[in-house]
């Protein structure tokens, strides 16, 4: 007896925690993830992940994201491609200084404390002992990425990468300097970007606030949620076609508690039939105030500063205290002046931070913007070719609609970790420099110079990511073998952050789109159907799962329960996985210790050897064409329906005896199916494959780079496909009958049938012994009429099929009448209402059976 097999006869289970490990380091020392830097684009494949915060731990996205990656990488690499899976971690500005931060304070120290230079110093130490957590987390998912090639946003050619593209689009005069409205963040002290805001509902007072017209007895009242922006206001704005106030227009009022003359302006933007129609013009603290204080040419005053407190602008009476206390304090003084009108409970959607969770404080700062219309042209008219093609298709729209109202892009951040922008100025004589490697000194008057004290946003390093990674700007083996790359999965969320930001700067800078193809997944849901969140309390850590069940029963559950909606959670899912590795490794051992010592190959001997082999090639067609088409649910659930239902539950129960007896022919055959199984499956679950396939007598090399099947069409074969099925059919049919009437499990039924003989399978899985011999059934399951024995007591199973029959009809009835009803068939979702017209056929069928 072989080592091997005497090995395989003790493992009576899988163990994924036995397993995972070792094979693991199997796949990186024969370095398969490390593919040479060879051959065209076309002819390779390739993926960048998209990059993990280095702050970060694995989470149910990163696990999803990476099992559909994975998937196509694995099985491009088994079709003898040079597949790259690019990895690497970003930087993360915001969230990695304050992490450091948090843990400084906990030291009782601040990064002031420190400085610039030994605060970035401290970051960099952090990165270096918890940088690398998520990067092992994601070998536990299986991740085949080329851990060799690994890359970071900060790293010495990446930072190069990111001041090239700075300086050249300085140059051509889309990167500008410039005083305008930005969403200030609180809590991170920092200006973020239009896409980093997320708005929510929120019950605030609106109160109500008279001006006087300055000359007059007349008053503007006006309605604010901010009563301590007021303080700021330079105007007040009405419609230019509101007759109530069409006099008015050209003169000024008075600002309640500051004096200030405020002219009153037109202006298109003013919706006369909200409040009174007399709107409060900030310009330092609305952004659609600040876009008519423009128009108009009004002063831009800044009462709150960016540490969250009033500033002298506000007045002495308020300067110094924070918003809320401002805001309490300004309602006081405006009711003890008898300026404040009304107050009401008011809801509205108001913007905060995804980064820091803070509300956004709108503020005028001097910031870094890049103008981005130049930039979106190429990349709009890209997407509308399908030189990237979106899908689901929907997100192709929403793509192009951001697209075609894109805005200045502001890429400052007032942070110290991150790419410290590479601006340097001369005091002395007022030169600004910007270049890609620090000047020694002033070009104009050789002074001194100091750098922007800003880093630019952590999305304008990750916008070159695809390029950057392989080399850009050089020249690289790897650049010329692998850009553009072949696919890009991502979530939503990060379509515009990242997505099209990639998709402009490919076209830009590297001569070409980033990838062919963008996959927007669904997100996973909570149990509960809320979002996935620590602070909610319902996360759940796939590294949990991992250990509960192993990874490929995760891969597989998160594959399986993947969509084009936004789904929830499913245990059964991954427990489906769980059970198929399981079933997987017992059906393995069943044949492997049994099967003769034969080639492995097809060996079309009886209809059910051609029926299976025909559904096996038909299997590949379809599971490698939903693969192909990023349908990974769908590719999941059906290689999981041929082998446990096709494969084990019937033809291996077919083929026992014929096994058992040793033919040579069913050993080829299931040793061929075996193989193909194994390397159809292998890119969804990896380690119980390649574990498997050691112990496969066909076995040279890794499962991992043997070869992806194709489908053989020669082995389709219809007409035995349609004879066994019908075999197959009849089988349940009349276990289903056997199940209903309670027949003894060991009894052997008699039966006659009317026309041909049914396979030889049938009689024997159904327990059923087909005769010539007369008399009279008892009842009748399609051809087959069951005859009366001692067996069986006739009586009885007249009055359990009678009450069969009375429980079908009440069904059809329910049924009938849920589907008459014109609401339900509207409203319900659309599988709910083909479950129930499917329910209702079955039903109808039945009942017609048992009738006859």
């Amino acid at each position: 007896m072989s080592e091997r097999r005497k090995t395989l006869e003790e493992k009576t289970r899988f163990d994924p925690h036995e397993v995972e490990a070792r094979i693991f380091s199997e796949w990186m020392e024969a370095g398969y993830f490390h593919p040479p830097a060879e051959g065209a684009p076309e002819e390779n494949f390739s993926v960048a992940i998209p990059p993990p915060n280095v702050t970060g731990a694995l989470h149910m996205g990163h696990a999803l994201n990476g099992s559909m990656q994975d998937a196509l990488v694995r099985m491009n690499r088994m079709r003898g491609r040079n597949a790259l899976w690019i990895l690497g971690t970003d930087h993360a500005g915001i969230a990695t200084q304050s992490v450091v931060e948090k843990m400084l304070r906990s030291e009782g120290t601040s990064r002031h404390d420190l400085g610039r230079e030994k605060f970035v110093e401290c970051v960099w130490e952090w990165r270096e002992e918890y940088g690398s957590r998520i990067v092992e987390q994601y070998k536990r998912l299986g991740a085949s990425c080329d851990y060799e090639r690994e890359r970071f946003t900060l790293d010495e050619g990446y930072v190069k990468a990111v001041y090239r593209v700075f300086k050249q689009l300085f140059d051509k005069g889309y990167i500008y300097r410039d005083n305008y409205m930005v969403n200030w963040d609180p809590g991170s002290h920092s200006a973020i970007s239009d896409l980093e805001v997320e708005n929510r509902e929120v019950e605030d007072t609106l109160y109500s606030v008279a001006y006087p017209v300055e000359g007059s007895d007349r008053v503007l009242t006006v309605a604010t949620v901010r009563p301590e922006t007021m303080l700021a206001d330079t105007a007040v704005a009405v419609s230019p076609g509101d007759e109530r106030y069409a006099d008015l227009v050209g003169k000024h009022c008075v600002l309640p508690l500051v004096g200030r003359r405020l002219p009153i302006v037109a202006d298109e933007h003013v919706d006369p039939e909200f409040g009174t129609g007399a709107l409060k013009i900030t310009p330092g603290h609305d952004p659609n105030d600040f876009e008519i204080g423009r128009k108009h040419g009004l002063e831009e005053i800044v009462a709150i500063g960016p540490d969250g407190r009033l500033t002298e602008e506000a007045g002495e009476r308020f300067a110094g205290m924070t918003a809320a206390e401002a805001q309490e304090a300004v309602v006081a003084a405006l009711r003890e002046e008898g300026a404040l009108r009304a107050e009401e409970a008011y809801v509205h959607s108001v913007p905060f931070s995804h980064r820091s969770g803070e509300r956004i404080e709108p503020l005028i700062s001097l910031q870094w913007f890049c103008r981005m219309d130049e930039l979106a042209a190429p990349a709009i008219k890209a997407v509308e070719s399908d030189r990237v093609k979106i899908a689901p298709a929907q997100w192709k729209r929403v793509y192009l609609d951001w697209m075609r109202e894109i805005r200045p892009w502001c890429i400052s951040r007032q942070l110290w970790w991150g790419h410290r922008i590479p601006v340097w100025y001369c005091d002395p004589c007022e030169e600004t420099i910007v270049a890609e490697r620090a000047p020694e000194r002033c070009g104009a008057c050789g002074g001194e110079l100091r750098q922007e004290e800003d880093v630019l946003d952590t999305w304008f390093s990750s916008a070159i990511w695809p390029f950057a990674t392989l080399g850009w700007p050089d020249d690289t083996p790897e650049l010329r073998a692998f850009y553009p790359t072949s696919f890009l999965t991502t979530a939503r969320e990060i379509l515009f952050l990242w997505v099209a930001r990639m998709i402009m700067t490919g076209i830009e800078f590297a001569g070409d789109v980033p990838f062919d193809d963008v996959y927007v997944h669904s997100v996973i849901q909570a149990r509960d159907g809320r979002r996935m969140s620590k602070s909610l309390g319902t996360g759940i850590d796939p590294l949990d799962e991992i250990d509960v069940h192993g990874a490929d029963a995760l891969r597989f559950g998160l594959l399986a329960m993947s969509s084009t909606q936004d789904v929830r959670y499913s245990d059964a899912k991954v427990q489906q996985g769980r059970d198929l590795a399981n079933k997987l490794w017992n059906a393995s051992r069943l044949i492997l210790l049994n099967a003769a010592e034969v080639e492995s190959k097809p060996q079309p001997l009886r209809v059910e050897d051609r029926w299976i082999l025909s559904r096996m090639e038909r299997t590949i067609a379809s599971v490698t064409g939903k693969l192909d088409t990023y349908d990974f649910a769908h590719a999941a659930t059906e290689a999981y329906a041929f082998f446990w239902s096709e494969l084990c539950d019937w033809y291996l129960e077919i083929a026992k005896p014929r096994l058992y007896e040793g033919e040579p022919e069913v050993s080829a055959n299931l040793l061929w199916l075996l193989e193909r199984t194994l390397t159809l499956l292998h890119p969804l679950m990896p380690f119980v494959t390649e574990e498997v396939w050691s112990y496969h007598p066909s076995r040279e090399g890794h499962l991992a780079v043997h070869r992806f099947p194709e489908a053989d069409g020669s082995l389709f074969d219809e007409e035995a496909e349609a004879e066994v099925e019908r075999g197959i059919e009849l089988t349940r049919r009349l276990r289903a009958w056997r199940d209903m009437v309670e027949a003894p499990a060991a009894s052997q039924l008699s039966a006659r049938v009317e026309g041909p003989r049914p396979q030889e399978f049938v009689g024997r899985l159904a327990r059923v012994e087909f005769t010539d011999d007369g008399g009279d059934p008892i009842a009748s399951v399609g051809p087959v009429r069951v005859l009366a024995s001692a067996e069986i007591d006739a009586g009885a199973i007249a009055a359990r099929l009678k009450k069969r029959r009375a429980e079908l009809r009440s069904e059809v009835s329910r049924a009938e009448g849920k589907l008459a009803n014109e609401k339900f068939v509207a409203k319900a979702p659309a599988e709910l209402v083909e479950e129930e017209r499917g329910k209702l056929e079955r039903y109808r069928a039945e009942l017609e059976e048992l009738s006859e």
